[in-house]
């Protein structure tokens, strides 16, 4: 779904904070710190939550596959 090293990868390719992630997404700054650090495996909502707001920005996610596990920005 959404992985700790894609969620950081995403926060820096928008150049967003852990506070402005927490805005976008509804998720709190403890939660969002504690799952990118690997201390904290989030419920699946939050995950659902967390990748909802990068794809409202224009964030696409690649799961394992022919290109990998990454990120890239959705082209429109």
């Amino acid at each position: 779904m959404l992985n700790s090293k894609q969620c950081r990868a995403a926060r820096a390719w928008l150049g967003w904070s852990q506070d402005q992630l927490a805005d976008a997404s509804c998720v709190s700054k403890r939660a969002i710190a504690g799952f990118e650090l690997g201390r904290t495996v989030p419920q699946d909502r939050t995950l659902r939550d967390l990748r909802n707001a990068f794809e409202a920005a224009g964030i696409e996610f690649l799961s394992e596959g022919a290109f990998g596990v990454g990120i890239r920005q959705r082209m429109e």
